[in-house]
């Protein structure tokens, strides 16, 4: 674990950018080749992509051994990235109200929303999920 916090971001980055390649090919995916309708396929992509950055960020970024797998540690993460994607929106919408002339390039009010919700991410996924000080309050045993 010789990883600084700062030194986990690009990491933490990487697979983000991996589940949202995730994401987006399984929604795409169920929406032209299964017939699925845009929520259920969206319910199916983000979960299978959370639980993919999940176990990648968990293995790689966070070092952490396959034998400390957790239903409390993914429950955790999980809570984080859906809180994650409601400020994502939140700030998407935020920035489209504030300047409406934004509505027409929505690739910006897009980027910022995902910049706020990966500080988040990143933040609550550290001290939160992945953190240290879970090892005395779990049990769980670090590599």
């Amino acid at each position: 674990m010789g990883k600084s916090i700062f030194g986990r971001l690009p990491g933490f980055v990487l697979v983000g950018a991996i589940g949202f390649l995730i994401d987006a090919g399984i929604l795409t995916a169920l929406m032209t080749g299964a017939d699925f309708g845009h929520y259920g396929a969206r319910a199916i992509s983000f979960t299978v992509a959370v639980t993919t950055t999940w176990y990648i960020n968990r293995r790689w970024v966070f070092e952490r051994g396959a034998i400390e797998m957790t239903g409390r540690e993914y429950t955790s993460y999980l809570l984080v990235q859906v809180i994650g994607a409601v400020i994502n929106l939140s700030v998407f919408v935020a920035a489209i109200e504030l300047i409406p002339g934004l509505a027409d390039i929505p690739v910006v009010p897009l980027a910022l929303g995902a910049a706020v919700a990966l500080v988040f991410n990143f933040s609550a996924s550290s001290r939160l999920v992945f953190s240290d000080f879970r090892k005395r309050d779990t049990g769980d045993t670090l590599p």
